[in-house]
């Protein structure tokens, strides 16, 4: 069973000098890995249009960076960080962070001991926030902002009073100039606290040079939480569990998607994980055609167990679905309500053993040991991700969030 994979098989040796501290100056002419057919070659990113076939669908995940590490003090000089994860009241992420006098985030927070009760403040350009407390729910915390001037939105007191959360195993503060690197040339829909970093070697030359070969370019949207950096702590997968990611995607990119099956490729393991999440949601409305939004949630393990979409009776990665009809259900439950974006929540695990059932390539970086992204390589390359891995370290690949990239095809 998936939930009985040890994590140690999925751990190597990453040595410190091979983790990219800060990007390149110039993004696309990162060094590119091309993983084929089973051969492994290598590039330069400004090259990959050469590699993607002609008329293929490359999806992007479209989220843009907020600053969502903000630092209080108490008067006895004590600080506290409140790390924004997802909003609250309201949930949705734009009505949130259009707000101008209060909004409530689930948040993590550090030096917590700290902080028993009361309200926490701070003063910038004349304009004062506080945060209070609400509720706690073990490492994360439901806090209330409120600000006295009501012609800032919540994205501007971010925008003034926190700072971009780049990835904790920089071991560095953040800069300046992380502000335009840690964003793709393409982030639009403001919420995520990490970067989609497969995105952050496009350049505008490269999306045009897609383009010329006829290369539909599509976007949907995954918020990424700070889950994104949680390692597997447990021994096995049935002790981890996933952080839930919001996804929202058009109508027409899903018309896309049926129309381009067998050459969609995904930018990303955020776009995969959605892409994926869409067909389980296409199953679930195959057995619940009028399902409520929240019945639409893909959990962990719903790819893998028998009778989890609500009675359906399939076995393990067979659903009796085809991709065809899973999206077909999914733009028909669109239409009869009204839908041109659809919007939900998924949890999904994809780990070695889950039939890839929406993606047929992947441009990702080089993740952390023992981390989920790496299972869902594994996943996708059967198991030859240590093989890949080696050679990246043999030829002086840059790791993580600012290191190179890779393009693997099934």
């Amino acid at each position: 069973m998936v939930q009985d994979i040890a994590i140690d098989a999925f751990d190597y040796e990453l040595p410190d000098e091979r983790i990219a501290k800060f990007p390149l100056q110039q993004r696309d002419q990162s060094k590119l890995l091309v993983y084929r057919k089973e051969q492994i070659t290598e590039s330069s990113f400004n090259h990959l249009p050469d590699f993607i076939p002609d008329e293929a669908l490359l999806v992007f995940n479209n989220t843009k960076v907020i600053q969502a590490r903000m630092i209080f003090r108490k008067a006895t000089g004590a600080q506290i960080e409140i790390f924004c994860l997802e909003p609250k009241e309201p949930a949705d992420y734009a009505q949130s962070l259009i707000q101008n006098r209060s909004c409530t985030w689930l948040c993590l927070v550090g030096n917590a001991k700290r902080w028993k009760e009361g309200k926490l403040g701070y003063t910038v350009q004349g304009v004062g926030c506080t945060a209070e407390k609400i509720e706690s729910y073990g490492e994360t915390h439901l806090i209330r902002f409120e600000w006295d001037n009501p012609d800032w939105s919540f994205a501007e007191i971010l925008e003034k009073f926190g700072e971009l959360p780049i990835p904790p195993y920089l071991n560095r503060k953040t800069e300046e100039s992380d502000k335009e690197s840690y964003q793709t040339v393409y982030s639009k829909i403001k919420g995520s606290v990490a970067a989609p970093t497969a995105g952050l070697h496009f350049t505008q030359e490269v999306l045009e040079a897609l383009k010329a070969k006829q290369i539909r370019l599509e976007e949907l949207t995954l918020h990424v939480g700070a889950g994104t950096f949680k390692p597997v702590k447990s021994a096995n997968l049935a002790g981890h569990e996933m952080h839930a990611e919001c996804f929202s995607i058009k109508k027409s990119t899903i018309k896309k998607l049926l129309e381009k099956q067998g050459r969609v490729y995904a930018v990303g393991t955020t776009s995969v994980r959605t892409l994926e999440s869409l067909y389980y949601m296409g199953v679930i409305l195959g057995n619940q055609p009028d399902a409520e939004p929240d019945a639409l949630a893909v959990g962990q393990w719903m790819p893998y167990e028998r009778d989890a979409v609500h009675g359906a009776r399939y076995t393990v990665n067979d659903t009796g679905c085809t991709v065809g009809e899973a999206l077909g259900n999914v733009l028909d439950y669109m239409e009869r309500k009204g839908l041109e974006v659809l919007t939900a929540h998924t949890q999904i695990l994809i780990a070695p053993g889950y039939d890839f059932k929406m993606v047929n390539g992947i441009i990702t970086n080089f993740h952390q040991p023992k981390s989920t992204l790496l299972l869902l390589i594994s996943a996708f390359v059967e198991g030859d991700w240590r093989r890949i891995y080696d050679y990246a370290l043999a030829h002086e690949f840059r790791f993580l969030s600012y290191g190179d990239s890779s393009l693997l095809v099934r």
